[in-house]
């Protein structure tokens, strides 16, 4: 159990109409935010996002989908992911992790369960691209894909299906562009990235707005995090509270 957070559990079909059950740790009051964790895990530093989303009046929903909680196990994780197939597809093109329907079905969740007209969505490296899919689902209002980085050994490609590209393009017209982040000298979640996004939705308007900070590291929100006041990465996180409190407001 993490402090603070109220724990429970969903289960949905949403995965190859097969039962997926998996913890959640809610916190906070207000407009909802779910999220998603990245690959080195639940560790303190998306702990401490969490908490100032809380601070900033945001109720946090983060599922718990693979490894430890409050300690980062980056090779382990990885080990956990590769048995973890009929929910994730890391190599993926053209597609998304099965496991997007299951976080859709819990965004749907949350709507209804908060009376809210729509949630927020943040996804991180491994689940930064999971963020983008969500988007076509009208229960998700606004999306933050930071450091999106799959499908793994492909950058140039994207990890969503063609009919998904198009029903993200078509919501991000009707609700305004989402955002996406990167450190310019990211090794993971490279300009070849930026570049396949932003071909596949920005050729005629801005759709996603695609931000490159300076820096040679990955983690923008939680490992590689500064909140030195005049940091690139204390200034995305300003425009990404800006951006919910817009977005979601009741």
């Amino acid at each position: 159990m993490i402090k603070g957070f109220e724990k429970s559990q969903f289960s949905s079909n949403a995965i190859d109409g097969k039962p997926a059950t998996f913890d959640v740790y809610t916190k906070g009051e207000g407009p909802v935010v779910v999220l998603i964790q990245e690959l080195p895990g639940i560790g303190m530093e998306t702990l401490r996002l969490a908490d100032r989303f809380v601070e900033k009046g945001f109720r946090v929903v983060m599922p718990h989908l693979f490894g430890p909680l409050g300690r980062l196990s980056f090779a382990g994780n990885i080990a956990r992911i590769f048995c973890m197939r009929r929910e994730f597809s890391i190599f993926a093109k053209n597609k998304s992790s099965p496991i997007v329907e299951w976080l859709k079905a819990l965004c749907q969740d949350c709507r209804d369960k908060y009376k809210v007209s729509g949630v927020g969505v943040i996804g991180m490296c491994l689940t930064g691209n999971f963020a983008i899919s969500l988007m076509a689902d009208d229960a998700v209002l606004a999306g933050v894909a930071s450091q999106p980085s799959l499908p793994i050994f492909a950058q140039s490609a994207l990890h969503m299906s063609d009919a998904e590209i198009a029903k993200v393009r078509e919501r991000l017209e009707e609700h305004g562009p989402m955002l996406a982040y990167r450190f310019k000298g990211d090794k993971l979640c490279t300009q070849a990235k930026f570049d396949a996004i932003g071909k596949a939705f920005n050729d005629d308007q801005e759709r996603i707005k695609l931000n490159t900070i300076e820096g040679d590291k990955h983690a923008i929100l939680t490992v590689h995090f500064s909140n030195q006041e005049g940091s690139p990465t204390e200034e995305a996180l300003g425009e990404i509270f800006e951006y919910f409190s817009d977005k979601l407001a009741s």
